[in-house]
């Protein structure tokens, strides 16, 4: 007999199941009944936390992009940063960019939501990962606050991330490359860099 899951135990196993229904099926024929099925409980235990399809699938957004969190990484330079990260997300992070841009348009659209509501940084603890590692590049010398807007620290990670809808898979490494040399560090350097 299986053990009874409770707690964050049986919140995790929910947004599990609620998350892999999405990523096998879409929005559309997201229901909560799959839901229940696939997590191996019952309607009450699902409805108790979540009374709708909209609610959960919200849930179980935040619940995956705050697990599916990279560590910030610290090679000493802004350049090698940044490609490490894309380089990981790139690695890992395929198809959770395909289902939260394609099989999410149908939520977008029922719930009047954007892109940006579901990935909020603030919600899902990017923001502080990304402030940390520009913040270590401000400190070495190799970025000017000034130019570090939010729209230029998204940069190299909305090209990364169209690259990946436009072809449903891996952007080869010379690609991130030239994103990062071409594009991104010449727009974070001060005058005379």
């Amino acid at each position: 007999m299986a053990e009874r899951r409770r707690g964050a135990a049986l919140e995790k196993a929910l947004l599990d199941a609620a998350w892999e229904e999405l990523a096998d099926h879409g929005y559309a024929r997201f229901t909560m009944d799959a839901v229940v099925k696939r997590a191996g409980t019952s309607p009450p235990v699902l409805y108790r936390r979540w009374s709708n399809r909209e609610e959960l699938v919200r849930a179980a957004i935040v619940h995956t992009l705050r697990e599916a969190r990279l560590d910030t990484p610290d090679t000493g330079s802004l350049r090698e940063d940044v490609l490490t990260l894309m380089r990981e997300i790139n690695a890992t992070r395929v198809q959770l960019i395909t289902v939260m841009n394609i099989h999410l348009a149908g939520y977008r659209q029922e719930t009047g939501t954007s892109p940006a509501d579901l990935l909020d940084p603030l919600v899902t603890g990017r923001a502080d990962a990304l402030d940390l590692l520009f913040d270590r590049a401000v400190e070495r010398g190799e970025a000017d606050p000034e130019r570090l807007t939010a729209r230029i620290r998204s940069l190299p990670f909305d090209l990364l991330r169209l690259e990946i809808l436009t072809t449903f898979a891996p952007v080869p490494d010379a690609a991130l490359q030239e994103i990062v040399d071409t594009v991104f560090l010449p727009l974070v350097h001060g005058p005379g860099a």
